[in-house]
Order: structure tokens, then sequence, then C-alpha cells
């Protein structure tokens, strides 16, 4: 399963976040600030497979801030954005910024646990194409070599 981080600032919300998603059979981390979650990013020993960051904690742009420290220690990190107080241009900029999604945590009729659940699963599956098409390309590259190195000599 995945090694995922959770950054939330209201304790039942990271918590109750972090028991679901060890029920899945993931290994999760939590940070309650975005200063906490940029030391946990840094500090890692492996970068995380998903961070799942709130928005709007210590600042407005708390949640972009986070995104930024993840996307710097590995583009491939998948990074969800939630938010209690949906906002389009919020969205927009952290799709733009490659946030993998963004989820608002108060939608009527939705059980939003089990929509980050998907998200979640969707964000590891992308995660992990990514770094599987790296490798293959990798894998051509030094095919390439080989058969250059022959051709040379």
């Amino acid at each position: 399963m995945g090694k995922i981080l959770i950054v939330d600032d209201e304790d039942d919300v990271r918590l109750s976040l972090q028991r679901r998603l060890e029920r899945e059979g993931h290994s999760v981390q939590t940070a309650g600030s975005e200063a906490e979650a940029v030391e946990c990013i840094e500090k890692a020993e492996t970068p995380y497979d998903v961070v799942l960051s709130d928005m709007l904690m210590e600042s407005p742009n708390s949640g972009v801030e986070v995104l930024k420290a993840t996307l710097l220690r590995d583009v491939f990190t998948e990074v969800v954005i939630l938010t209690a107080y949906g906002n389009v241009a919020n969205a927009v900029e952290c799709m733009k910024m490659g946030a993998f999604d963004y989820v608002e945590k108060n939608i009527p009729g939705v059980d939003v646990y089990e929509l980050i659940c998907i998200k979640i699963e969707q964000a590891l599956e992308r995660r992990r194409t990514s770094l599987s098409t790296v490798r293959r390309l990798e894998q051509f590259a030094r095919i390439q070599e080989m058969q250059n190195t022959k051709a040379v000599t």
C-alpha cells in the first residue's frame, strides 16, 4: 500500500483520516501545521507516495506551500488538497502547480472519507504508472547506449 502524509490543523479530521487510511492498509504519518508538514517531507527517509493537505491552516496558502515543498522533494509524489471552503481560484492554482486533485470536505450527501480513499487509490495508481514509465525510459536509454557503443567498436 502507500506511504501517506496527512496535513490538517483540525485534530479530529487528521485522526479520522489516519484511522481510515490505516484500516485500508496504508502507512500514515500526520502533521498539524504547514511547518510540521514541510519538516516531515524534508526529513522523510523516502518520499511520500501521497500527501493529503488542508488548504487553509496558518495562512490561506498553507496547502500551496505544502504542495511546493512536496514537489521540490519528489515530483512523483501525488498531492491532494482538502478544503472546507471551496474556492475555484485556489483549486485551479493548485491543479496548475501539479496537485493531483482538490476535494471539498463539506459536500452535502457525500461520504467525504470514502471519496478521499478513492482519490488516494487513484493517486497511488498514477504514481505507480509514472514511476514505471520512467523506469522503462531509463531501460530504453541504456539499451540505446549499449547499441551505440557496439556500433562504434
